[in-house]
């Protein structure tokens, strides 16, 4: 089932049956007091809504009206997840305690992502808040698990744990006072701080509307608070990420938005839902970190930053020449000195790198000739290289 419904959900809710509803998820309107706008990648249209109010009194009633009717027609074991940022945290909290009640307070999540650096005074925001409240204590939920951390102590994944009579969590004893095995281990249960990667400008699933949140948040969601065959309900649906994320998922949705653009965008959206993979989160951060013990040893004290992934470099100095950026390459174990050269002397044109550094940790000779190096390349000899230099000399 997918309907999509266009008008106000204040206006719409009211024909819902009464606890007609499993899972709830909204990204309301944050209190920013800005029209929000963005273009799609081809810059051929604009999306749009407005975001204004006159004051914290006007959006708190504009959001109780509707969170009162969402919980007329959430059933009794389902959940609502309520997205917002810094503007609205505090009139949303507010809000739900009193209409849902603090008992039915689960979770505070917090979405963080990694985001690019801006020139605003103070920190840079990288992460948004979602509220998670159930209608009653009975309410769905999937524990997902995680691996272990790599500082997880041995015995914590192989022993028992109970609470002792103060309860503090102890290792579970037999009558003789030996330790007791533990059941079999999921990993670690997934816990409210989700770094789930924003969607990049040039990600599959990104249609140019303001606000749109990754497929896999919304995944995430739906996959913790319901079950296949579920009716899910987004009443500001945008561009329709829930909607899409549900079908994916062999969920019945609904979604509302008095946008005109929203519902066609959110339509087209469901008749060929496109999802973007993360990496990120198919392979893990390690799978990024390439940079070997050598590097890390022979810039030891040097304030450079580490490069992953790319054959040319393996750091950038902090520091500049010229307004231009210093790249360091190590040579490989088994590299010649002339394709060190020539792998860093690509990365230097392309960086238009006006001092770049060689380390050279051997004297293996290329057979072939090279093209003349980049004058804008220095060798730098490894206490390595010089050590091996003056060893083999000594036993001439």
């Amino acid at each position: 089932m997918e309907k999509v419904l266009y008008g106000d959900c204040l206006d719409i809710l009211p024909d819902f049956e009464t606890e007609s509803i499993d899972l709830i998820y909204l990204d309301p309107p944050f209190f920013t007091n800005t029209i929000q706008k963005l273009k799609t990648r081809d810059g051929s249209k604009e999306f749009s809504y407005s975001d204004i109010w006159k004051s914290h009194e006007e959006y708190a009633e504009f959001l109780y009206k509707r969170l009162k009717e969402l919980r007329r027609v959430l059933k009794n074991d389902g959940s609502i997840f309520v997205h917002c940022d810094k503007n609205s945290t505090h009139i949303v909290k507010t809000l739900l305690d009193d209409i849902f009640g603090l008992k039915q307070f689960q979770s505070e999540i917090i979405w963080y992502y990694k985001r690019w650096s801006n020139s605003k005074k103070g920190l840079l925001p990288s992460h948004q808040t979602i509220y998670f409240y159930s209608k009653t204590k009975d309410f769905k939920f999937k524990t997902i698990y995680n691996d272990y951390s790599e500082t997880t102590n041995i015995d914590q994944i192989l022993q028992k744990r109970v609470r002792d009579k103060n309860g503090k969590t102890v290792y579970a004893r037999d009558k003789n006072g030996n330790t007791i095995n533990s059941d079999i281990k999921k990993g670690v249960p997934l816990n409210d701080v989700w770094e789930i990667p924003y969607l990049n400008p040039k990600a599959k699933e990104r249609v140019g509307y303001p606000s749109q949140k990754p497929i896999l948040l919304l995944e995430r969601i739906i996959d913790i608070a319901s079950n296949e065959g579920d009716i899910i309900l987004d009443p500001f649906c945008g561009s329709g990420t829930t909607l899409v994320a549900g079908k994916l998922n062999n969920r019945k949705v609904i979604g509302i938005d008095k946008s005109k653009e929203a519902i066609n965008l959110t339509k087209s959206r469901l008749d060929k839902p496109i999802k973007s993979e993360s990496n990120l989160l198919k392979k893990g951060k390690k799978a990024y970190q390439n940079v070997s013990a050598m590097v890390e040893k022979l810039l030891h004290n040097i304030d450079y930053i580490p490069v992953q992934r790319n054959s040319g470099i393996d750091a950038i100095l902090k520091t500049t020449y010229q307004d231009s950026p210093i790249l360091i390459r190590i040579q490989k174990e088994n590299e010649t000195i002339e394709d060190a050269i020539k792998s860093l002397n690509k990365a230097v044109i392309t960086k238009s790198s006006k001092k770049s550094f060689l380390i050279r940790t051997n004297d293996i000779k290329s057979l072939l000739e090279h093209d003349k190096e980049n004058s804008n390349i220095e060798i730098v000899n490894s206490t390595i290289y010089e050590l091996n230099k003056l060893l083999s000399k000594a036993n001439c």
